[in-house]
């Protein structure tokens, strides 16, 4: 039976075994699950080459053989089969702002995506559920021969076989069972190409808002910076609040070539209905430079733990994070850092803050291959928490086999301090606000590395969260 969009999206799904799709204007009920149907009709839809429907295949049949992580967080509240794997929003991707739909439009500009574009970016990508409805790149950056489209336009042009050749190869779908999901049901994402010496010195940006109830964001980033080249990318990610479990198992891979630089930035904003079980890796070739910048502060769950291959001698990467899990939230981040070079470096700096019983864990791991004469890495992790409730733990792991090698590590966790809220409050600043300022002035080691617009965005974030205003 036919059902208006009204009803459909008030509906709580995970009651029904069934799901809703909209052809010509109705919606219709289909049944939930992942299978082989399923995943063959994403692929139609997507009218994707055959290399890349047998990949979908063959990840869904490692998928139903995977166990689940037997590490972080507990995800028993997550059914996948209750989890709509494919929601098309109701436009087709657009380089015009104007020519976006006005319910999607108006989405957007509440997030202050158009005004970023125009004041701080050289280009920008904006997904909506599970498709692209937005892309844009300057002109004057387009002549310097880059490429920054969604990653199926790609698949089906010149660049096709450049992403055959690097699709899901730094993450696998037997690296755990939720890398298969998104190998199986994949929808979504960015290209990006920064050809030979090449310095884009404005940030490109993609925004993901997945806007349905118990639906799955799926999106893949491909990005390449050859040899010589320079890039800085910013992800944001958000979504409204329902009750029913949502699911964000995105995938990232960068692919850093020799004397290349990349800076990945990402402010996740995510409602804390959403699982978000993200993966994100590097390849670093010899004399590049890798860094990541995240800001965590959304999800219910979260497991993310970027990763960074320094294959080539010499390669460097640095990871600067802040975590603040409040009420309801169990995230647990890092970083992983392993050398395979010689005189590799890497740096992990991370920030957790917990409050309102919020749980922050900091999982961290660095491997020194033998091979990898004379490198260096330093890890420190520092944690503050609000209040008696919260929780906040450290679980790093460090695997060294060269006796060539510098590794260090600190951790420290700590409370606000009575005597800092009291000087303040003899400035005339309220309690919470004094507060909010010392906890702004401890994720300063991310925001300082980050556009000012963006710098701006996150501090008001650790505000919101500092009330209790995000839900």
């Amino acid at each position: 039976m036919a059902k208006d969009r009204a009803i459909v999206e008030d509906i709580d799904r995970s009651l029904y075994d069934f799901r809703y799709e909209e052809k010509e204007g109705e919606f219709y009920k289909i049944k939930e699950g992942l299978t082989e149907d399923i995943v063959l009709e994403i692929s139609e839809k997507k009218k994707d080459p055959k290399w890349m429907r047998d990949f979908r295949l063959k990840s869904l049949e490692i998928y139903h053989k995977s166990e689940m992580p037997n590490w972080g967080p507990d995800i028993s509240g997550l059914n996948v089969d209750n989890i709509v794997t494919y929601v098309k929003p109701n436009t087709e991707m657009s380089q015009s702002w104007e020519e976006v739909p006005e319910d999607i439009k108006n989405t957007f500009e509440k997030l202050g995506i158009p005004e970023a574009e125009r004041k701080s970016l050289a280009g920008v990508g904006a997904q909506y559920d599970s498709e692209l409805v937005y892309h844009n790149l300057q002109e004057e950056v387009a002549r310097q021969g880059v490429i920054y489209t969604d990653i199926e336009s790609a698949l089906h042009g010149p660049y096709g076989k450049m992403i055959e050749e690097h699709f899901m190869k730094l993450v696998p779908p037997t690296d755990h069972k939720f890398a298969a999901l998104h190998g199986a049901v994949w929808s979504g994402g960015s290209f990006v190409y920064v050809p030979k010496g090449v310095n884009v010195e404005i940030p490109l940006q993609s925004y993901f808002r997945l806007n349905a109830k118990g639906a799955g964001q799926f999106e893949h980033t491909l990005i390449i910076v050859d040899e010589g080249a320079q890039l800085h990318f910013i992800e944001g990610c958000s979504a409204p609040k329902y009750n029913v479990a949502n699911l964000h198992a995105g995938c990232v891979e960068l692919f850093v070539g020799k004397n290349a630089k990349l800076r990945y930035s990402t402010i996740e904003n995510w409602s804390k209905n959403m699982y978000n079980l993200n993966t994100k890796r590097a390849k670093v070739e010899e004399n590049g430079i890798m860094e990541w910048v995240s800001g965590s502060f959304g999800s219910h769950v979260s497991y993310l733990y970027p990763m960074t291959i320094l294959k080539g001698d010499n390669a460097r990467s640095q990871f600067t994070g802040v975590t603040f899990a409040g009420k309801g939230q169990n995230l647990d981040t890092g970083a992983k850092m392993v050398h395979i070079g010689k005189d590799t470096s890497s740096f992990i700096n991370t920030r957790s803050i917990s409050k309102g019983g919020g749980i922050s864990t900091y999982r961290s791991a660095v491997v020194i291959q033998n091979q990898a004469k004379n490198a260096k890495s330093a890890v420190s992790c520092q944690s503050l928490m609000l209040d008696d409730e919260s929780r906040s733990d450290t679980v790093p792991a460090i695997d060294v086999r060269t006796n060539k090698a510098d590794v260090g590590h600190e951790a420290k966790i700590g409370r606000i301090s009575d005597d800092a809220v009291f000087y303040l409050m003899s400035r005339g600043i309220s309690e919470e606000e004094a507060k909010s300022l010392i906890v702004s002035g401890f994720a300063d080691s991310v925001s300082k590395e980050l556009p000012l617009e963006y710098a701006v965005e996150m501090n008001n974030l650790i505000r919101l969260e500092m009330v209790g205003a995000i839900g």
